[in-house]
């Protein structure tokens, strides 16, 4: 019985954790691109605020780390998931910047981290009302 606990266990955190870890790793890629826009289509940056771009990669991230932390997480730390996936998101979104203050041809903004932070709380708080446990 302890060895299929343990796995349903496992296969949870897989299951939503993975994406987070993935998500985030895509973000990581992106941001050591000396020139990301290079990697996207070029719809995408056409007549679009980089803080957009920003708001919606962060809003993503949220709604991943949401799902884990809701999800894949203790019963005390899914009652907190929204502020943990907001707060998370956020905290990485710091150390991109920092990582893109090293990358050749990147600039480093507070500015950015504001609407890494912004678009991680509309995200997360749009899943947990359109998901609503």
């Amino acid at each position: 019985m302890n060895y299929a606990i343990r796995q349903g266990v496992s296969v949870q955190v897989f299951w939503y954790w993975l994406p987070a870890v993935l998500y985030a790793g895509m973000i990581f890629y992106l941001s050591s691109q000396s020139h990301p826009d290079e990697q996207l289509p070029s719809f995408v940056l056409k007549d679009v605020s980089d803080k957009v771009l920003h708001a919606v990669e962060y809003a993503g991230l949220a709604v991943l780390c949401y799902r884990a932390f809701r999800w894949a997480a203790g019963p005390s730390v899914a009652r907190q998931a929204l502020v943990l996936a907001v707060v998370t998101a956020s905290i990485y979104g710091i150390t991109d910047e920092v990582h893109q203050f090293f990358v050749p041809f990147r600039e480093s903004s507070w500015l950015d981290w504001l609407a890494d932070t912004a678009g991680a709380a509309i995200g997360a708080l749009s899943w947990r009302f359109i998901k609503s446990e």
